[in-house]
């Protein structure tokens, strides 16, 4: 089984990325990075999830737990992302949202929406 470096390592090099080049993308030190490759560092969590958001890969990936590369999401995650093409209005009547186990008002299910929209088109 390969390692998180050896994970990182091939994840970088298959993007035609130098370490210094995915190491400033991801705000961290060149060395630290190569540590981390090698195998002499092991990343800490938040640099993990950096790593795998940068590749679009699940973090469940990196550390080993599988060989799918694909990020998983909850099927009720699918459900809801599907639905972003619907209008807000469909939105709003098919889905009651909640945030903090309180729901949220209809503006601010429209801002909350809008967000995941504007997050979206970044990537």
């Amino acid at each position: 089984m390969k390692t998180c470096g050896q994970r990182i390592s091939e994840l970088r090099e298959s993007q035609k990325l130098t370490q210094g080049e995915l190491s400033s993308r991801l705000g961290i030190t060149r060395a630290s990075l190569s540590h981390y490759e090698t195998g002499r560092r092991v990343p800490d969590y938040e640099t993990i999830k950096k790593i795998a958001d940068f590749f679009r890969v699940s973090v469940d990936y990196l550390i080993g737990r599988t060989e799918d590369s694909e990020p998983t999401v909850n099927e009720n995650v699918k459900i809801f992302e599907e639905s972003l093409e619907l209008s807000d209005e469909t939105i709003l009547e098919r889905f009651t949202l909640t945030v903090d186990g309180r729901e949220l008002t209809p503006e601010e299910a429209k801002r909350f929406i809008a967000f995941v929209r504007a997050e979206r088109s970044i990537r």
